[in-house]
């Protein structure tokens, strides 16, 4: 997650630096060197972030989310975990997901791969 896309979740989630680096349990000035590019987003704050964009609330409608499953038109669903726990639009935060471009991939090969799709890009 680059600088300008921690700036837009946060928009997106409508918290103050302050706010968001509670929630995130980082201080105020980490949330700020991500933003200014200081510091690059850790992984594990980069996935609490998409967690908290994934389950707000929207006021004016509500979202249909899309199981990855139906997106990717997948064919190994039966054995992945996404579709064992019904997670199919939190395929990214799940390990051992089956999707031919992440299986056997660590965290961070695998999150590489998830930013560049869809299902994890309409988040942002």
């Amino acid at each position: 997650m680059n600088k300008e896309q921690f700036s837009k979740a946060r928009s997106i989630l409508g918290k103050t630096q302050k706010q968001l680096a509670q929630l995130l349990g980082v201080s105020l000035k980490a949330v700020q060197s991500y933003e200014q590019g200081w510091r690059s987003v850790p992984l594990h704050v980069e996935r609490q972030v998409y967690f908290l964009l994934v389950n707000r609330r929207q006021k004016d409608q509500p979202r249909k989310r899309k199981d990855c499953w139906t997106q990717k038109k997948c064919s190994n669903k039966k054995n992945c975990p996404a579709w064992e726990f019904q997670a199919g639009h939190l395929c990214w935060f799940l390990s051992g997901t089956q999707c031919d471009c992440t299986v056997d991939k660590d965290w961070k090969g695998k999150m590489e791969v998830c930013r560049n799709c869809e299902v994890l890009a309409s988040l942002l």
